[in-house]
């Protein structure tokens, strides 16, 4: 991981939102944040990562869930993780713009910020959703996740207190610290 980022922290209605470089297995928050496919059966990039560093236990847990529609979220727990728990989120594949992929992946987003509320949990973290082998354009997709963090944490933020974006490159970071700032929060 590059070290060239420096954080970025910003509060938006008592929730500190932060912009890191780091890995996502690694963070020490109530709860992780997986970008799933609908399966929820493991898969490549963060997922693959995610499901490597939890153990068996999570692949088991997620047959139990028996998948999870594109826009939703489900929980299990984090077993072998810092965090407590991983919230499987599943962003659409990007079709060019013409399938609603805007709206689902906003969805997921808000699905996960509920499962977060709905359990009082006080800290999650998100990856960059849908960006890697699913194609969505990194800095339209942060746009979308900002914005909607945003507006969840203004709408409720319930017991969040830190909503973490965890970004795998500096130019994942820098396209969500741009949307940070067009949001006008910092």
């Amino acid at each position: 991981m590059p070290d060239s980022f420096t954080k970025v922290a910003a509060r938006i209605d008592g929730a500190t939102v932060e912009i890191v470089v780091a890995d996502i297995t690694t963070l020490a928050v109530d709860a992780i944040v997986n970008a799933a496919n609908r399966a929820l059966q493991g898969g490549g990039g963060v997922d693959g990562a995610i499901h490597r560093a939890a153990g068996p236990e999570l692949l088991a847990a997620c047959r139990d869930l028996g998948g999870c529609e594109t826009g939703s979220a489900k929980m299990t727990p984090g077993f072998n993780l810092p965090a407590k728990h991983v919230i499987h989120a599943v962003g659409p594949e990007w079709s060019g713009g013409g399938e609603d992929e805007d709206v689902l992946l906003a969805s997921c987003y808000r699905a996960a910020m509920a499962l977060g509320r709905d359990e009082a949990l006080s800290s999650l973290a998100f990856p960059a959703i849908s960006t890697g082998v699913y194609g969505f354009p990194a800095d339209r997709a942060a746009r979308i996740a900002v914005g909607t963090i945003a507006a969840e944490l203004s709408a409720d933020p319930g017991t969040l207190e830190r909503v973490v974006f965890c970004c795998f490159s500096r130019d994942s970071a820098v396209h969500h610290e741009t949307a940070l700032q067009e949001s006008g929060v910092v």
